[in-house]
């Protein structure tokens, strides 16, 4: 289906279009100049935004048609609060017009962005729980299930990081960029190690010499925690994790991290020696990610192990002596049913993980599933809704607790992304990113840093290059962009960091 959209003014264009992907996510949204010829599509639908009226056409003939008695107009040289109660009622608009016409209803009402459980907690020290629901029933359409959900995960997060103090302190991610193979729905920093095997040495120094660059910011202050993830860390082989491993606790001082994970995701890439590696290493949290346990789906998607490669993964994480494994599953993937999710939820019970992070398949641009989408038109999820309600009540009955939770775009029915974990298993560093009240440093190709100032309660982004090859000829420039940005803007480093001054060899900082 192809819809024609008109906004005069094109104020929040963004903002809208999401709001309509959401409620038609077949749909390929054009400008009127940029499709005059209606001849060659399957509906015409003509969606017009004039200020505060909002007309629904189709073939010329009106389906829906409203206007707000606000003021016309985005306020202009107003504080943020009035540009954002402007931009809300618009959606308000918009919401009303599309669920009218369409029959739908979303979960999340019109709140597109990527984490609306921190509209919730930051309301928590000023409101109850049911002014909380009130709020967020009236302002932006939320279901009382997302309300509800929204107020358990909140708390939570609360509760932990009001002990952990994260604006005192920072979190380190590095990133680990290989994978045995590309999953089709994968649309991370990834290189299969078939094709890019001759660049693991070459990349392990460069981000050594990031490492040491990020030990000399650090100064003797010790992470909160220390997130190790990619692609899949356990690519590398077991000599290659310890010496990684080994380099990082040489020049960072690890005697205050609360919690340090490696993503272990793919079976495929794990052996009892890794295993071992890592809980030798100090790495108290493990992720093995199966995504499914119906093979036929992990066949489609590109994953090359088996279902018993998963079970065998997790006895030897045991056997190893890891007593705190994630499990991710993602519900939605391509051909699936609620049938395939009760199947994979019953071989997941004995596994008895101590956390389960339960994705919704979001499909990414540069996925390949988005890319050759064609392919796959007639192997669609059916009713994934039913899934994500398989996946809450099996962590219920299995006492888990819902303890983080983001959206992504495109996500199906959308919905989001939960983590749930027994009490005192939570990730740390999942809540907070979540929350954005740390700030985060990341090394590695594809490494997005953070930085966190507690006063204006914002964040400032510094990028890594994605690219696996840059990276490593242009190291130098990453760490360059760090060291600009901390002279100029924070105090929370060492302020005498100097140009090119860190080797990365052997243990000598500077």
């Amino acid at each position: 289906m192809k819809i024609r959209i008109h906004m005069i003014g094109g104020h929040y264009e963004e903002e809208v279009c999401l709001l309509l992907k959401a409620f038609l996510p077949d749909a390929v949204f054009v400008k009127p100049e940029e499709a005059q010829d209606a001849a060659d599509w399957e509906c015409c639908f003509d969606l017009r935004i004039d200020s505060m009226t909002f007309r629904i056409e189709e073939a010329g003939r009106e389906l829906y048609g409203e206007t707000c008695p606000v003021e016309e107009g985005v306020p202009s040289g107003e504080r943020d609060a009035a540009r954002k109660a402007y931009r809300n009622e618009l959606l308000r608009l918009v919401y009303r017009g599309m669920s009218k016409v369409t029959g739908r209803t979303l979960p999340w009402g019109f709140l597109t962005g990527v984490r609306p459980v921190k509209l919730v907690y930051e309301k928590l020290p000023v409101m109850s729980d049911e002014q909380i629901a009130d709020y967020m029933r009236k302002e932006y359409y939320c279901s009382d299930e997302k309300i509800e959900v929204s107020l358990i995960v909140a708390k939570r997060e609360r509760e932990l990081l009001s002990k952990l103090e994260p604006e005192k302190r920072c979190s380190l991610y590095i990133g680990i960029p290989f994978c045995p193979t590309t999953c089709l729905y994968c649309s991370f920093t990834s290189y299969p190690l078939e094709k890019y095997g001759d660049l693991v040495g070459p990349y392990l120094e460069a981000l050594k010499r990031e490492i040491a660059f990020a030990a000399e910011c650090l100064s003797g202050q010790s992470p909160m925690t220390v997130y190790m993830g990619g692609g899949t860390p356990t690519t590398l082989t077991a000599r290659q994790i310890r010496d990684l491993i080994e380099y990082l606790q040489s020049v960072i001082d690890f005697s205050g991290v609360q919690e340090f994970t490696v993503e272990a995701g793919r079976p495929d890439s794990l052996d009892y020696e890794k295993l071992c590696a890592l809980k030798e290493s100090g790495v108290g949290r493990i992720s093995i990610n199966p995504q499914t346990m119906c093979q036929e789906t992990l066949d489609l998607i590109g994953r090359r192990h088996t279902t018993e490669q998963i079970e065998e993964a997790v006895a030897l994480a045991r056997k190893a002596g890891h007593d705190n494994i994630n499990m991710d599953l993602i519900i939605g993937l391509t051909g699936e049913t609620p049938q395939h999710v009760e199947r994979t939820l019953s071989r997941i019970r004995p596994l008895n993980p101590e956390s389960l992070t339960v994705h919704t398949l979001a499909l990414k641009r540069a996925a390949r599933l988005n890319l050759e989408k064609e392919h796959y038109r007639d192997r669609q999820a059916v009713d994934v809704v039913q899934m994500q309600k398989q996946a809450a009540s099996y962590a219920k009955e299995n006492g888990y607790f819902p303890y983080y939770l983001y959206r992504q775009k495109n996500m199906a029915e959308n919905l989001e992304n939960v983590g749930y974990a027994r009490y005192g298993r939570e990730c740390l560093y999942n809540i907070a990113i979540m929350e954005e009240k740390q700030t985060i440093l990341a090394l590695g190709a594809g490494g997005l840093s953070k930085f966190y100032f507690p006063a204006e309660n914002r964040l400032e982004r510094v990028e890594n290059v994605k690219s696996l090859k840059d990276y490593i000829t242009r190291v130098d420039e990453m760490i360059e962009r760090k060291r600009v940005f901390m002279e100029k803007h924070t105090t929370m480093f060492r302020p005498s960091i100097h140009k090119n001054a860190c080797s990365g060899e052997g243990t000598d900082l500077c």
